[in-house]
């Protein structure tokens, strides 16, 4: 058999979403363009390539949904929709000239660290790459999770994930149940409530709703974010330091969280009249300890007459309904799965193997989600993370924890090239020391209480949240500590493999 010729590049980024395309972008304005982007769909985005769902739009404010090199004045609302994303990410990077650079349709299979070369052995669809430095950046929200439910591939209606919509299943008029009360839930269900025929809504648990504080903006407003230097700045910082402040109620002073809560109590109240519904849909728990939804449509949608929440669980669907877990059988002809992402348990981390052999998903299997700084591993050189374990934020936006991150990254690139490294890998006691601080912040917080939420992984611990201000988070990261990293030389490598 012919062997497969190798493009070596010197970094391989992984992802063409929010936070690849950052990391393309940054490098390529610092004159280092010999990288390349995999991406293993036919578009870039994302996130927002891939949920086009009725309704389907940021819960994060506009101003600080944009990259902060590259502001957008074209933004009509306050809360972004998903097609608006979706162009910008688009026009960005046709901006930055980047778009050569990434190979769509082009899965990873594999990306090995391969000791000898010092370098990363990667396969694709479309062939075979070396790489001397690996960013993954998949994201968390990248494969969607189907639950395992008695009879659900018996089912002969139409049945997606919200994150693979279907567009050629007509729902008007139809029985359609909805499966889970997340983010997407809470947009979809209002968008189609008003069609479909009848609607049941399975819940586990109630979420907590707040009002959607949002507005279209003005033709003003809009000319000048366009035209006065500055005017977008200005209105980005003063977003950004109003969602900062959330940051005192949910980890410094969480009795301050039944304030907003009252708050989001009153609205439920004054928008259910129907007291039974009202139980059902009134939260367990402290709000804040699962992630917080906003939308002004969603308790309005629920109190229509089409439409009943059913909190019973499910036993089974069969092939034209779905079981309830009280032995109620109602008839279905779609049913949608807003039920989430595999987060803690990423397919990505099953394609990349460390430095003895093990994948990302056998040492987190083993050891827990423990990461330096949210970014890099031990036993994984050269491989940088983007929104990894410890790097979320319930409060603000991704985009910040991206940018803090790309420049701790081409900070390290720039590291190693002024003082001829080949090879960075944090240490395991750094990476032990960081972790177990990390931990201890946890305590206290609303993200600590009675609730089952994916802040928190099977082991019971904290693995995607980072529990304190973004910008001590930016801090961190502005530059790349090479001490906690163990470091070997361009020089050491020749006399090794020499």
């Amino acid at each position: 058999m012919t062997e497969i010729p190798r493009r070596h590049v010197r970094v391989a980024i992984i992802g063409a979403g929010f936070a690849g395309l950052g990391v393309a972008m940054r490098l390529r304005r610092l004159g280092i363009t010999d990288f390349v982007v995999f991406e293993r769909a036919s578009d870039i985005g994302g996130t927002w390539r891939d949920n086009t769902y009725p309704g389907a739009g940021c819960d994060v404010p506009s101003q600080l949904y944009s990259y902060s090199f590259a502001p957008n004045p074209n933004w009509t609302h306050s809360f972004s929709t998903q097609p608006q994303i979706q162009q910008y990410v688009r026009d960005v990077v046709d901006r930055a000239g980047v778009r050569e650079a990434i190979l769509l349709d082009c899965e990873v299979t594999d990306a090995r660290w391969n000791s000898a070369t010092a370098r990363w052995d990667i396969r694709t669809g479309k062939g075979a790459f070396t790489a001397d430095i690996t960013v993954s950046a998949a994201g968390p929200l990248s494969a969607p999770k189907v639950p395992e439910i008695k009879g659900i591939t018996t089912f002969r209606g139409a049945l997606f994930h919200s994150a693979r919509w279907d567009h050629d299943v007509d729902l008007a008029g139809k029985r359609v149940a909805v499966v889970g009360t997340g983010a997407s839930a809470i947009q979809i269900v209002p968008s189609i409530a008003g069609e479909v025929g009848r609607l049941d809504l399975y819940q586990r648990s109630a979420p907590w709703v707040l009002p959607r504080l949002g507005h279209r903006y003005t033709l003003l407003e809009r000319l000048a974010y366009r035209h006065i230097p500055g005017a977008q700045r200005v209105a980005r910082a003063g977003v950004y330091w109003l969602r900062e402040s959330f940051v005192l109620w949910q980890s410094k002073c969480p009795p301050l969280a039944d304030f907003f809560a009252f708050g989001a109590r009153l609205k439920m109240w004054w928008v259910i009249r129907d007291a039974a519904l009202r139980r059902k849909v009134t939260p367990a728990y402290r709000l804040g300890c699962k992630r917080m939804l906003i939308s002004n449509e969603y308790y309005p949608a629920l109190a229509r007459d089409n439409v009943e929440v059913v909190t019973d669980g499910i036993e089974e669907i069969r092939e034209q309904s779905i079981v309830a877990n009280d032995g109620t059988e109602r008839e279905v002809d779609a049913i949608v799965l807003a039920t989430g992402f595999r987060i803690t348990d990423s397919p990505t981390y099953d394609l990349i193997s460390g430095r003895d052999g093990r994948t990302l998903a056998e040492v987190f299997g083993a050891d827990g989600l423990s990461v330096y700084k949210g970014t890099t591993i031990a036993n994984f050189p050269n491989l940088f993370l983007m929104i990894g374990p410890n790097a979320a934020l319930s409060y603000t936006s991704a985009v910040f924890t991206i940018e803090s991150q790309i420049n701790y990254i081409v900070d390290a690139i720039t590291t190693m090239d002024a003082a001829g490294l080949r090879t960075v890998e944090v240490r395991e006691q750094a990476q032990a020391d960081y972790n177990r601080d990390l931990q201890t912040k946890f305590a206290g917080t609303v993200w600590n209480g009675d609730c089952t939420s994916w802040f928190v992984d099977e082991r019971g611990e904290h693995s995607r949240l980072w529990p304190d201000f973004s910008f001590r988070f930016h801090r961190m990261l502005r530059s790349f500590d090479v001490e906690a990293y163990e470091t070997t030389t361009h020089s050491e490598q020749v006399a090794t493999t020499s």
